[in-house]
């Protein structure tokens, strides 16, 4: 059985590969019904007979039974419309996975226990512990049970990675009794999705994909699978919610469906009215690991695409940008001048990644991506992923308070692995709250003013602003809060601020401040203000004027940390 995660509301999300022991349960914990008499149906119980005899009934009038007749026409003997005509059609394009895994004993159990010398019982408990030292090392199965779905008769099934992960032995077996044993043909963590591959003598009945960006919350669902081991099972209910983020993964995009699902559904269907599949069950909240309503698929738009890269390559093939980025606040849109917090902002670029070109900056907000509209920040990383590799996209971005459209070319995340190592940190999609950790040479990567004075010195070499700025400028300045000074040698030394760092350095912050209110704190350096590099305190200090004049109520700042990680963060200017 997969393991759960609890939440701190003691809910359980679980994923829902059961165990095999389930499959094979000895019904013990089942609470049967008391044998009815034979004279009534199976399972019902027969009513108590009256002790003593009704009176006939009085026959009615002509005039009252035709009184009543309507009435008795009224009375519905019907539930509501049946999905049998339906089931029936897709029962055996879903099966039941089984899989079987090797696990070497532990061999760290320590030496076995003696009896005291003497005992009546020491040769029976020494034999005992010698033949399980003679297993020692040896390896027992582990068994699980789960769902999937076949989606082409020659044999490509679907399912969850969760269900065959680590399995040395993936059999199916089918709704007519058969089994078959499949091979892994490609899996991928990042959704939980997996394809194996049966051979079968005949053609196998299948279901397609549907599209599940038109289905609205309240239509009709129904899911099919393996719970607990009781194959062929068929629930229904409805689309609960959609776009459910549960921190499964980074392209988080769950359908939820109140439709009973349980341990042993995972990687099975479910179904739209039209026989289409618009969802792999995957996951369930739940407080006792049974269904109570809320379960989660992954949705068919995002999974077909998955599926088909699995079936051709084996592998994924993910688009790739090349940015890092963190939410949009309403602090930082009413910073940026956006009438509403939307988009993903770009935090920093990668070093040799897509869009290392200046297409994109660091302080842009991405509004649109190939004319999908990016709501918030966790929408980027889906569709770039969902986007063909080597692809020219369009991107509309915010940048100096201006819409723009620029042009980029992707490139393959699965590639990006060397280019974000320098960084230390994950390629296009993992947010890290927002921060980067640039190497020495990245701030080439970010927004920088046309006359050169971003050029970082070399290490070693004197400050680049000394004797460039005016004596008011190197006095201290107190701005939103803060004591800022010139970076230079003796504040790189004070603050441990590396060398490849540069703008104006905080001093002190007061308590209590707006400033320290967003965790700025001593040591932190302005690169830039309302992304406008800055070289010096009065520079700060009269961009947040020039701000205040313009109506902003807050100051966007790019913050580097002393060893370089940069981070937006928008101050209220009160």
């Amino acid at each position: 059985m997969a393991p759960t995660i609890r939440s701190p509301f003691r809910r359980t999300l679980a994923l829902m590969a059961s165990a095999a022991i389930l499959a094979h349960a000895s019904m013990n914990g089942v609470a049967y019904a008391q044998t009815a008499p034979e004279t009534t149906a199976p399972g019902v119980a027969a009513p108590a007979a009256p002790e003593t005899a009704a009176p006939a009934p009085t026959p009615l009038a002509p005039a009252a039974q035709q009184q009543t007749a309507p009435v008795q026409a009224a009375v519905p003997n019907n539930g509501p419309a049946s999905v049998a005509d339906l089931a029936e059609g897709l029962l055996d394009a879903v099966v039941n996975i089984s899989t079987s895994q090797n696990v070497k004993d532990d061999e760290g159990a320590g030496p076995a226990p003696r009896a005291p010398d003497g005992s009546p019982f020491q040769e029976f408990f020494n034999d005992f512990f010698n033949k399980q030292q003679g297993n020692k090392g040896g390896n027992h199965n582990v068994s699980s049970l789960g769902s999937g779905f076949v989606i082409d008769p020659a044999g490509y099934i679907v399912t969850n990675n969760h269900v065959i992960e680590g399995a040395d032995d993936i059999e199916i077996n089918f709704a007519n009794g058969s089994k078959l044993k499949a091979k892994l043909i490609g899996t991928d963590t990042k959704t939980d999705l997996s394809v194996l591959k049966v051979e079968p003598k005949a053609p196998l009945k299948s279901v397609k994909f549907g599209d599940s960006s038109t289905m609205r919350i309240g239509d009709w669902v129904m899911a099919i699978g393996n719970p607990f081991g009781f194959g062929g099972s068929v629930t229904v209910g409805i689309i609960s919610g959609r776009g459910r983020n549960i921190n499964a993964g980074p392209y988080d995009n769950f359908i939820q469906t109140d439709a009973a699902i349980n341990k042993g559904n995972s990687g099975g269907p479910l179904f739209n009215m039209k026989g289409e599949v618009i969802g792999i069950n995957t996951a369930i909240i739940s407080p006792s690991g049974g269904s109570i309503g809320i379960g989660f698929s992954v949705p068919s738009e995002l999974a077909s695409g998955v599926v088909d890269q699995l079936r051709e390559y084996g592998e994924t093939r993910r688009g790739w940008l090349g940015v890092r980025i963190q939410p949009v606040t309403d602090d930082i849109a009413d910073s940026l001048g956006l009438d509403t917090a939307k988009g993903a902002l770009v935090a920093g670029v990668i070093k040799g990644g897509p869009v290392d070109d200046g297409s994109i900056k660091a302080g842009d907000v991405i509004l649109k991506f190939d004319g999908k509209t990016v709501s918030e920040m966790r929408d980027l990383p889906r569709v770039v992923a969902e986007s063909t590799v080597g692809k020219e996209v369009d991107v509309v971005v915010l940048r100096d308070g201006k819409e723009q459209n620029v042009k980029v070319k992707l490139g393959r995340l699965e590639d990006s692995d060397q280019a974000a190592a320098s960084d230390d940190a994950a390629p296009d999609g993992s947010q890290d709250d927002g921060v980067i950790a640039p190497d020495p040479g990245e701030n080439n990567d970010m927004d920088q003013p046309d006359s050169g004075d971003q050029a970082k010195p070399a290490p070693g070499t004197p400050d680049q602003h000394k004797g460039q700025v005016s004596p008011d400028a190197a006095t201290p300045k107190n701005v939103l809060g803060l004591s800022l000074s010139l970076l230079s040698a003796e504040t790189r030394k004070v603050f441990g601020i590396a060398e490849s760092v540069d703008g104006v350095v905080v001093t002190e912050v007061t308590p209590g401040s707006a400033s320290a209110e967003k965790g700025l704190k001593p040591g932190d350096v302005i690169v830039e203000v309302a992304q406008e590099f800055m070289k010096s305190p009065d520079a700060v200090a009269a961009k947040v004027q020039a701000l205040k004049q313009e109506g902003r109520r807050n100051a966007q700042l790019m913050i580097a940390s002393a060893n370089g990680d940069l981070r937006f963060v928008a101050v209220p200017m009160e």
